[in-house]
């Protein structure tokens, strides 16, 4: 075999490897666009039974057709709080579970006699869809996954034509052959290749496809095969462990449960491997006619024996473990507790990201989630700040007033780079392929950041207000201080009410509630207002002052626009259906 055979080789595989990739992305966001809002609230039908979060990972995977994304989003569904670790793990079980589906399309629409002859039919479907249906959002989703299956099945199709033949190249075969041959110690060592092909191509269902790709031509035997899928199940942990880098010690603890579950189901594997494989031998025998341990060349050899094989111990493998397994979470949780220390307490005083610092999905609709966690860890953040500004007013002397300032001055910086990186994860998100309704989401997070940011800019403002106060001697009245006292109740009631809002589903905010306390604030500020304005008239106190009071006062009042904007903001994106729906 000549170099430029082997070039020619590398590149059609990489390049049939690269049409399946694109191909299941695309029929992977076509299904989530399809699903919509509807896919990234399933987690919250969660309950503590953890037979309905296996229920849950393995619809969740079968939606997004990718085990590492649903654990990625378990994590940060973890980490925000929204979800037990008992009730991670079972989801992370059902993840497994799910991810077999893709196995089984493979082999079926793909594989052998199928030929990916179904590719050309479901194009022109999903052409007949974006053209007769351009208008219907949801059936361009349906034509988008259509095309991305069929690309799929074009990608496997073009994999298995890019094995050549092993009988063409001798020397390939004794290769094969000098390190398959050493019985259990060539198991191991192929399920340490397949997690570390798994690791570096970060897709379980690619390698699949190649160990499926590589039965049929007869480059592996049954044994070798199955190496491969244990190999690959650990691997794909990876992608959860390195999301889970930024998370919390219960998101990183989810994780490794996900690394703790698949080890532990390959050891048990490994260790009853031959009752196993005698299991699988005697399935694909009854089902085919032909043992997949029969050698090439016999008469009674089936090159689409072996991956049959393969689909009945890739889903054997995962449900049996997870059918023996789900018996032992507090098990899992107490070595995932091992294996992730007690961090010290975090501070709330330094910038971190929580939900978004490195949890990237291939997906948008998924990192919107993400998002809108990280938009809720900046409203509590700005809400703490808030609560800052009465201590200035009560402090005793004056460097109780300089730490409480210097407080609330790294709190603004710390908003102003929450704003920056939250604005870059969203513009990042919108550059990808987005339902309507995720663009409309986007655009309204957008706006709910900027003001988050304003009003911690006017918060400042006001503290510096303070401290100009101070320094210049002015001093307010007992009623002026009951009056910005009043003033910092009304505000703080109607920030309570934006802060809920925003923990709500964006389609079921109280709109009413946010514009009654608007309107309370904007109440008391004209009533101020002309308080002032008499008081000034009637000399009952010096203009510095009065210039300071009505400063604090018209400070808080512009709090309270940012904060109706949040809401409005939020309402935008309905008020959007609405109109599109009349």
């Amino acid at each position: 075999m000549s170099i430029g055979d082997i070039l020619l080789i590398i590149v059609n595989f990489a390049g049939a490897i690269a049409l399946f990739l694109f191909g299941m992305r695309l029929m992977s966001g076509g299904l989530q666009k399809f699903a919509g809002r509807g896919m990234r609230h399933i987690m919250g039908k969660i309950t503590g039974n953890p037979l309905s979060g296996i229920l849950v990972g393995t619809l969740l995977t079968v939606v997004v057709q990718s085990s590492s994304a649903s654990t990625v989003m378990v994590v940060s569904f973890v980490n925000a709080g929204m979800m037990t670790l008992a009730g991670a793990i079972s989801v992370i079980m059902g993840a497994n579970i799910g991810s077999t589906l893709i196995t089984w399309i493979l082999k079926i629409f793909a594989l052998g006699e199928a030929d990916g002859s179904f590719s050309l039919p479901l194009l022109m479907l999903a052409v007949a869809l974006f053209f007769m249906f351009a208008k219907r959002e949801r059936l361009k989703y349906i034509g988008e996954f259509t095309i991305g299956f069929a690309l799929l099945l074009l990608g496997m199709n073009f994999l298995q034509s890019s094995v050549p033949n092993l009988e063409d190249y001798p020397q390939f075969l004794a290769a094969l052959g000098g390190i398959s041959d050493h019985g259990f110690l060539s198991v191991l060592l192929f399920t340490v290749i397949g997690m570390v092909l798994t690791c570096i191509v970060q897709a379980s269902a690619a390698m699949m496809a190649i160990a499926l790709a590589m039965c049929y031509k007869g480059w592996i035997g049954f044994e070798v095969a199955m190496a491969l899928v244990m190999g690959l199940n650990i691997g794909t942990t990876i992608t959860a462990n390195i999301a889970a880098m930024v998370a919390n010690n219960v998101g990183k603890k989810a994780a490794r449960a996900h690394l703790v579950f698949n080890v532990i189901g390959t050891i048990l594997t490994l260790i009853a491997f031959r009752p196993v494989m005698m299991l699988v031998d005697s399935v694909t025998t009854a089902a085919t006619g032909v043992s997949p341990y029969t050698e090439p060349g016999s008469p009674m050899y089936n090159n689409m024996t072996l991956p049959w094989a393969l689909c009945f111990f890739h889903t054997f493998f995962n449900v049996v473990n997870t059918l023996i397994l789900v018996w032992f979470i507090p098990q899992i949780i107490r070595i995932v507790d091992w294996m992730v220390k007690p961090a010290e307490e975090d501070t709330e005083d330094e910038f971190r990201l929580t939900y978004i610092g490195g949890t990237w999905m291939n997906t948008a609709e998924l990192n919107i989630q993400s998002a809108k966690q990280e938009i809720e860890n900046f409203s509590h953040r700005v809400l703490r700040m808030y609560t800052f500004l009465p201590a200035l007013r009560t402090a005793q002397n004056d460097e109780e007033f300089g730490k409480v300032f210097a407080r609330i001055k790294k709190y603004e910086s710390i908003t102003d780079r929450m704003e920056v990186e939250i604005a870059k994860f969203l513009t990042k998100i919108s550059e990808g392929d987005l339902s309507e309704q995720g663009s409309q989401r986007i655009s309204s997070m957008l706006r709910v950041i900027d003001n988050l940011e304003s009003i911690g800019d006017a918060i400042y403002q006001v503290a510096a207000l303070r401290k100009d106060k101070l320094e210049t001697a002015v001093h307010f009245d007992a009623h002026q201080n009951e009056n910005l006292d009043q003033m910092t109740r009304l505000v703080q009631e109607a920030m309570d009410v934006m802060d809920a809002n925003l923990r709500r589903s964006y389609s079921d905010i109280d709109l009413q509630a946010a514009y009654a306390a608007e309107e309370a604030i904007n109440r008391f500020r004209d009533q101020l207002r002309a308080e002032h304005l008499e008081a000034i008239k009637h000399g009952k106190y010096d203009y510095s002052i009065g210039t300071t009071y009505s400063g604090m006062y018209a400070l808080y009042e512009k709090i309270g626009d940012y904060v109706i904007n949040v809401s409005e903001a939020i309402d935008m994106e309905n008020s959007k259906k609405v109109i599109e729906n009349q």
